[in-house]
C-alpha cells in the first residue's frame, strides 16, 4: 500500500508541475511574444477555467467505469500541451495547446484520487501525501519553467514533457498493482449520500480557493511595494506561500488522525482568519511570517476537505474528487480579476483586505459539519474497464 501511495504522490507532483507552469511562463509568453496583460490572463484562463470544469465530467465518468489507464494518459497528455505551448507565434493555437494541457490535468485528478482512496484503506495520512505529491509539484514549477528560460527561453519548451515522461513511467506499476486486485473485486465504499453537508463543504472549499488564489496573485507585487521595492522581496514572498503547502498537507494528516478532520479544519480557519490580517496590516519583514502561517492554514485541511466530500458522497467518490479538487479552483481564478480591478481603483492592500473574510466564512461552514468516520468498505465484483 505505502509503495502504491508513494508512486501515487509521485505521479501527482509530476502533473501538478502543468498547473504551476502556466502562470510562470506567462512572463516569457510577455517578454518574447509582447502579450498584453489581458492576453497573458488569456493563456492562464484557458487552461484554469477548462481544467477546473472538467474535471468534476471526468469524475462522473470514474464513478461508472473504472479508467486507471487515465493515469498515464493524462499526464502524457499534460505535458505534450504545455510543451507545445511555446512553439508557435500564434496566440489562437497558445490557447489551444495549454487547454490540452489543462484538459490532461482535468483527467488526472478524479481518477487518480480514486485509486490513492483505495490504496490508503482510509488513512488520513495516506492521502496527505496524495495531496502534498501535487503540492510539491506546483512549487517546483517556477524553478522548472526558470531552467528552461535560461536554457533558450520558449522555443525549448519541449523540455517540459520531461516531468510527463516520469509521471507516465510511475503509474505503470500501479495499473499493474491494479490488475493484479481486480480478480479480487475492486472496494466500494457502502453508505448514504449526505448532499447537504456536501454541499456545505464545497462552499467552504470555495471560499478558501478565492482566498489562496487572490493572494497567490497578488502577494508578490504587495511584498515589493512593503518592503524595498525588489524583485526578489516578492519572490521571495511567493515561495514562502508556496512552500508551506507542502508541510500543511503532512501536518492536517497527521493531525486529523488524532482530533478529526472537521476539527482540524475549522481550528485551520480560525488561525488564518487573523495571520491573512497579520499580511494585509503588519509592517515590515513581519509579512513573511505571516505569509508562512496562512500557507500552513489554507492547507492543512486541504487533503483532509478531499476525502470529507468522498466520505460525504461515498457512492459517488470521482464527483466528489473532482469537484473539491477541481471546480472550486475555477472559481478561485474568477475572483481574481475583481480583485485586480479593486487594486486599480483603491490600493493592493484594500483589495487584500476582503480576503480576511473568506476563511471565517469557511470556519463558520465547518461548524454545520460532522466528521463522519471513514464508510465501511465491502468487495463487489470489479467495475468494467473502458478499453482503449
Amino acid at each position: 500500500m505505502r509503495k502504491r501511495i508513494i508512486l501515487l504522490a509521485a505521479g501527482h507532483a509530476c502533473v501538478d508541475v502543468y498547473q504551476g507552469a502556466v502562470a510562470a511562463l506567462v512572463p516569457l509568453f510577455v517578454a518574447e511574444r509582447a502579450y498584453t496583460y489581458a492576453a497573458a490572463s488569456g493563456v492562464v484562463l484557458a487552461a484554469s477555467l477548462l481544467s477546473s470544469v472538467a474535471q468534476p465530467v471526468f469524475g462522473a465518468l470514474t464513478d461508472r467505469w473504472a479508467m486507471p489507464w487515465l493515469l498515464p494518459v493524462s499526464t502524457l497528455l499534460s505535458g505534450v500541451g504545455m510543451a507545445l505551448s511555446g512553439l508557435s507565434g500564434n496566440y489562437l493555437l497558445t490557447l489551444v495547446f495549454v487547454a490540452v494541457s489543462g484538459i490532461g490535468v482535468a483527467a488526472y485528478h478524479p481518477e487518480s484520487a480514486r485509486v490513492a482512496r483505495e490504496a490508503s484503506a482510509g488513512s488520513h495520512t495516506a492521502m496527505a501525501l496524495f495531496s502534498t505529491g501535487g503540492n510539491v509539484g506546483f512549487a517546483l514549477a517556477p524553478l522548472l519553467v526558470a531552467a528552461v528560460s535560461a536554457v533558450g527561453g520558449l522555443r525549448v519548451t519541449p523540455l517540459l514533457l520531461v516531468p510527463a515522461l516520469a509521471g507516465t513511467a510511475m503509474a505503470l506499476p500501479v495499473l499493474r498493482a491494479l490488475a493484479g486486485g481486480a480478480r479480487a473485486g475492486a472496494p466500494a465504499a457502502a453508505g448514504r449520500d449526505d448532499a447537504a453537508s456536501f454541499v456545505r463543504l464545497t462552499l467552504a472549499v470555495v471560499c478558501r480557493s478565492i482566498a489562496f488564489i487572490g493572494l497567490s496573485t497578488f502577494i508578490s507585487l504587495y511584498a515589493q511595494q512593503r518592503l524595498d521595492g525588489s524583485a526578489a522581496a516578492g519572490t521571495a514572498a511567493l515561495f514562502v506561500l508556496y512552500l508551506g503547502g507542502v508541510g500543511g498537507s503532512v501536518l492536517g494528516g497527521a493531525a486529523a488522525s488524532r482530533w478529526g478532520r472537521v476539527a482540524v479544519s475549522r481550528w485551520s480557519y480560525a488561525v488564518t482568519v487573523l495571520s491573512i490580517a497579520g499580511v494585509v496590516w503588519v509592517p515590515g519583514p513581519a509579512i513573511y511570517l505571516f505569509v508562512a502561517l496562512t500557507s500552513a492554514g489554507l492547507y492543512v485541511p486541504f487533503s483532509l476537505q478531499v476525502t470529507l466530500g468522498q466520505d460525504y458522497l461515498p457512492t459517488r467518490v470521482g464527483t466528489a474528487s473532482g469537484i473539491t479538487l477541481g471546480l472550486t479552483v475555477s472559481i478561485g481564478g474568477l475572483a481574481s480579476p475583481v480583485l485586480g480591478r479593486l487594486a486599480d481603483a483603491t490600493s493592493l492592500r484594500t483589495a487584500l483586505a476582503p480576503l480576511v473574510v473568506l476563511p471565517a466564512l469557511s470556519w463558520l461552514l465547518f461548524r454545520t459539519l460532522r466528521d463522519p468516520e471513514t464508510p465501511t468498505v465491502r468487495r463487489r465484483p470489479a467495475r468494467r474497464p473502458i478499453r482503449t
